[in-house]
């Protein structure tokens, strides 16, 4: 049984996104700071990820998000409370194909149950969409199961809407 995935896509907002940095900063909670994400960070992110989906990670997650993040083009940010990691985000800039201008693509995301409903994602987006920015990236895309409303009601916090992208599935016997 296949899961119907919807594209979102950030239109030109940026400028209502960045500025609305000082409310996200109020929002955020006190002692969180964001920086670059490290190698190193992997097993932080991947007990974030656990505590989210209340379930293991396969090594092979843990081990595509190591590969990830020493590709070109490939940028994280975490953010930290008490030198402890509480959220993540992760992303990258793809070139031209299926009819679109080079962009930025947001693959992962999460924060700490514990941390969730403080800003934190907010400010992890903003980082990630200064970065793009500066790359002269004017679009964001990333992919949503439609059957995780908190998901999808968080990228609509942050700007997203429908794209014009289907997700299309076959299966393979």
């Amino acid at each position: 049984m296949g899961i119907a995935v919807g594209f979102m896509h950030l239109r030109s907002g940026w400028e209502n996104m960045l500025r609305s940095s000082a409310s996200t900063e109020k929002r955020m909670a006190k002692g969180i700071r964001t920086r670059s994400v490290r190698a190193d960070d992997v097993p932080q992110i991947v007990a974030i990820q656990e505590s989210i989906r209340q379930k293991k990670v396969s090594r092979k997650w843990a081990q595509m998000v190591e590969g990830y993040l020493r590709e070109q083009d490939k940028v994280g940010f975490v953010a930290l409370r008490g030198g402890r990691i509480v959220g993540f985000i992760i992303g990258e800039i793809k070139g031209e194909g299926f009819g679109l201008e080079q962009s930025g693509w947001i693959n992962w995301v999460g924060v700490h149950p514990r941390e969730m409903g403080a800003g934190i994602g907010q400010a992890l987006a903003k980082k990630l969409f200064e970065f793009f920015k500066k790359k002269g990236i004017l679009d964001v895309y990333t992919a949503v199961r439609w059957d995780a409303p908190d998901m999808v009601s968080f990228f609509k916090s942050i700007g997203f809407d429908r794209s014009t992208f289907i997700n299309l599935r076959k299966h393979l016997d």
